[in-house]
């Protein structure tokens, strides 16, 4: 019994660690090395495949049903839906400026700005050791990008905004779902977030990417491999949910913290071996300080008196669309 538990749980973290790390791969092939420039129709389709797959799983009952108790909790999970919109979409815009490895570099310092936003929005004060924590994430990407030979101005911009739109994502969450008969966890958030976020991304992609569908019609009449490559990585895209959903049950916040930390890295050094995109030694020190900080930084929160959000939330890092998004959905 136990060693089919142990068995199951290490498929899950399998399944969770292929579907974070394939759909930013996905991501960066489809926007940089195939050509296909339509971040924001490429969100858009991912978030069309996870209202539908979202939809199957809820009535299959892996998740349990929950419901939105009234006007005032689906304003807030609006709310929460266009903040995430402009942070998926600015993580896929930064893949076609910058390697995955700097993207993934950047997007560690998402607890600098969590706990900049907790303290000027929610006036939540962490500890000096917490505070402390947040010199090295900050220290690490300086070096690195200050080293990094495929830096793009615009690239860095785009993920630095992803990274702040999680951690303002991240904090607004916990503020406007703080009543525990609202808090809904990622499969249940993600299917009534969907549509809200897919009317936003439809109409963001027709304004600012009126020839993508196109395009994108053209490329699947041409080429099936293209359209099996794009439906995969909508596939991913929601597979990055349902896997997080099913890690945070088979296993504790502690180990989720562990394994999230430790899938930048997997998926930094995959990347490299993929796309063979020159690194520096400095950039790569630069990457490991930075590392080195969201671990201590995550002991740290740990042991702060009083903390529990950690303990609800877990941590969980991956990306609709190379950001990261199963950290709150």
């Amino acid at each position: 019994m136990a060693a089919a538990n142990t068995a199951h749980s290490v498929g899950m973290i399998a399944a969770w660690y292929f579907s974070n790390i394939g759909v930013i791969l996905l991501n960066k092939y489809l926007l940089s090395v195939y050509g296909f420039r339509f971040p924001v129709f490429l969100t858009t389709c991912h978030m069309a495949m996870c209202a539908l797959l979202s939809l199957i799983v809820r009535a299959s009952g892996i998740a349990p049903r929950q419901s939105v108790k009234n006007r005032a909790h689906l304003r807030k999970i609006g709310v929460l839906g266009v903040i995430f919109v402009a942070s998926v979409v600015a993580g896929n815009v930064s893949l076609q400026h910058i390697p995955v490895s700097f993207n993934q570099a950047i997007g560690a310092t998402t607890p600098f700005f969590t706990a900049v936003l907790s303290l000027c929005i929610m006036r939540q004060k962490e500890t000096m050791q917490v505070y402390a924590t947040l010199v090295p994430i900050v220290l690490g990407i300086v070096v690195a990008s200050r080293a990094e030979p495929l830096f793009h101005l615009f690239g860095f911009l785009a993920c630095v905004t992803a990274t702040f739109c999680r951690a303002l994502k991240s904090v607004i969450q916990g503020m406007l779902l703080s009543n525990e008969s609202e808090r809904m966890d990622s499969i249940n958030l993600l299917l009534y977030m969907s549509p809200i976020a897919l009317s936003v991304l439809s109409v963001a992609s027709t304004v600012m990417e009126p020839e993508a569908f196109g395009v994108f019609y053209d490329n699947c009449a041409e080429s099936p491999r293209f359209f099996f490559i794009i439906t995969l990585n909508c596939v991913l895209a929601f597979s990055v949910n349902l896997t997080n959903f099913l890690v945070t049950k088979c296993t504790s916040p502690l180990t989720l913290q562990v394994l999230g930390n430790a899938k930048g890295a997997v998926a930094v050094v995959v990347s490299i071996l993929l796309f063979k995109n020159p690194v520096s030694v400095v950039g790569m020190f630069g990457y490991a300080v930075t590392i080195v900080g969201v671990a201590w930084y995550s002991s740290a929160k740990k042991k702060a008196p009083g903390d529990r959000r950690g303990k609800r939330e877990g941590v969980g890092n991956s990306a609709l669309g190379g950001g990261r998004m199963s950290e709150k959905v």
